[in-house]
């Protein structure tokens, strides 16, 4: 069971994503992992062949915990172990089969040990798969159609049931989630619903438009009746931060500094940018700003690492966490790798993608490692100064308010500006107060020339 946050003590084994005798290779998915706050693919470590499964799905395990053996590459799982309706026999070609075709054919709710395969050898392929799915997609609209015309009363009898196909962790997570799957239109290959559909059906209608900044944090909460005392999801999430909330309130001696930097030139240059984008393509001041985070703790690299036994641990790049909102209000930073060497398309799509798959419970497990700095976005939600608590064993975390127009004097004159207010939050074990005050100095005069980020 891999470490996936310095809050995680525990995980519960979801899904495995491979069977024993597949062969993976190094970074392929192998199993779904549901942490106290989200659900994370665990990719293999290593090359080789699953040899034996040591822990069931829905088993909650210490982190450390060997959840499988794999053997070298060319080895063979023990026979004994192979469970005959799941895995093909070792001399037919299927049982080669990638891991990511198999999982594809799960979500289509095709069994691969009955598709024809046209590839090389008999190979199945992906069109194999989704020619399966649309055979069984088509004889299932075929039996429904012959029910209804030997129906007098159709308006008597309950609807039939949607012919659409649910991957297994869709279908736990819109029971998790409340979510009627009835209704749910699925973006999948030929129509299957996806966990990404169901998030997305449990989300409110959003309001906000292209120029909206995407990275979200905690929603702030009316107050509420005091909740039961049957735990929750929802509940024991709120209990994980809170406790890794007081541990880092308690060890880690913070201290602030802030400034108000004018976003003009930022805006300015995003305007005339964003006229020759498409609307999906357009940027956002929060890739800038994250951008330019990137290259100031690259500069400042005493403020991107960790305090880990009493020293300070450079990162070994900057991997840039975001904080995201998730399910029942917990809170994920997972990190953008290598965030520095991103042009801002690449950035803005990469955190689109991020934003969305934390959303959904699709996270990796490498994003949620090792996040070297963290940022956390308040300004979709209209606040204007973010003064955060860092996440251990981070050393500094970033706060980033709304823009807001203000009265702004330059070379004597004064006018309105677009301003943002970005406040660092510091452990002074590590570093010291000038120490922050020259990264926002940096951060600031990177922010004044955004053609050059």
């Amino acid at each position: 069971m891999p470490s996936l946050g310095a809050d995680m003590d525990f995980g519960t084994l979801s899904e495995w994503l491979v069977h024993e005798g597949d062969t993976v290779h190094r970074g392929d998915p192998m199993a779904v992992i549901d942490t106290e706050k989200s659900a994370i693919e665990v990719e293999s470590f290593d090359d080789g062949v699953v040899e034996t499964f040591l822990v069931e799905p829905g088993t909650r395990v210490p982190v450390g915990t060997p959840l499988a053996t794999l053997a070298p590459l060319g080895a063979t799982a023990p026979a004994q172990r192979v469970p005959a309706p799941r895995v093909p026999e070792p001399a037919s070609p299927k049982a080669g089969a990638a891991p990511p075709l198999r999982h594809h054919a799960a979500e289509l709710g095709v069994d691969i040990t009955e598709v024809t395969g046209t590839g090389p050898h008999g190979g199945v392929t992906r069109a194999d798969v989704d020619r399966a799915a649309a055979a069984m997609r088509e004889e299932a609209t075929r039996a429904s159609a012959a029910v209804a015309l030997e129906t007098p009363t159709p308006e008597a009898v309950p609807a039939a049931p949607s012919t659409a196909r649910v991957s297994p962790y869709a279908r736990r997570l819109a029971k998790e989630l409340g979510v009627d799957l009835a209704v749910i239109t699925g973006t999948g290959p030929g129509g299957s619903v996806r966990a990404d559909d169901v998030a997305a059906a449990s989300q409110p209608p959003a309001t906000e438009t292209a120029e909206t900044p995407v990275l979200e944090a905690e929603q702030a909460a009316a107050p509420a009746a005091a909740p039961p005392a049957t735990a929750t999801p929802e509940r024991t999430a709120r209990a994980t931060i809170a406790a890794l909330m007081s541990r880092a309130k308690r060890e880690i001696p913070h201290y602030y500094v802030a400034t108000t930097v004018d976003l003009a030139a930022t805006t300015e240059w995003l305007r005339r940018t964003n006229k020759e984008r498409p609307v999906s393509e357009r940027l956002v001041p929060a890739a800038v700003i994250l951008k330019a985070t990137a290259l100031t703790a690259r500069e400042h690299p005493e403020l991107n690492g960790f305090w880990v036994d009493d020293r300070f641990v450079p990162g070994d790049d900057v991997h840039l966490g975001v904080a995201v909102s998730v399910r029942g209000g917990a809170l994920v930073a997972p990190a953008i790798h290598h965030t520095a060497d991103l042009d801002l398309t690449e950035l803005m799509a990469t955190l689109r993608d991020l934003v969305k798959r934390a959303r959904a419970g699709r996270l990796r497990r490498a994003e949620m490692a090792d996040p070297t700095l963290t940022v956390t976005d308040l300004g979709d939600q209209g606040v204007e100064e973010v003064i955060g608590v860092i996440y251990p064993p981070q050393v500094a975390l970033l706060g980033v308010g709304r823009v807001v127009e203000r009265p702004w004097a330059v070379e004597r004159m004064v006018g309105v500006r677009p301003t943002v207010r970005l406040t660092l939050s510091g452990d002074h074990r590590a570093t010291d107060g000038a120490t922050g005050a020259r990264f926002l100095n940096t951060l600031e005069r990177l922010l004044q020339h955004p053609e050059e980020l």
